[in-house]
């Protein structure tokens, strides 16, 4: 439990509508990099290993393979240099932490694709089911 007095002072930090994702999606995190007086996006794309902490102090951990080599890096979810999270595929898992990913080379280290109902079309159904009677 945390203290309601050090919630309220984190309160004007946390962003208003967080990213919502899950362990296992691949996305696209664009962040924002400052090179001396200069400011440009940089996207960093792969499968979400963990997500740990809360209120500000809320990061997730990303992983990617480039050339032959696994890439780790850990965001803040409610840091202003994350500029938009993309998800890319959903990824069917039952675990909290992917760390076993780590180990794995090749067609192993995919993730099977969690399969999403599109809710509008259920509800064109039922505007035409109500416009019927």
């Amino acid at each position: 439990m945390r203290h309601p007095l050090i919630e309220l002072a984190e309160k004007s930090y946390l962003k208003p509508k967080p990213p919502l994702f899950h362990i296992g999606d691949t996305v696209d995190v664009h962040t924002r990099i400052v090179e001396g007086d200069k400011e440009r996006i940089q996207v960093f794309n792969g499968v979400v290993l963990a997500r740990r902490g809360c209120g500000v102090n809320e990061k997730f951990t990303v992983r990617r393979i480039v050339a032959n080599e696994g890439v780790e890096r850990t965001f803040m979810v409610h840091s202003p240099n994350v500029v938009k999270l993309e998800i890319k595929r959903r990824g069917k898992v039952r675990r909290a932490k992917l760390y076993f990913l780590r180990d794995r080379v090749g067609k192993k280290r995919k993730l099977r694709e969690l399969r999403v109902h599109k809710p509008a079309a259920a509800s064109k159904k039922n505007k035409l089911a109500v416009a019927a009677v």
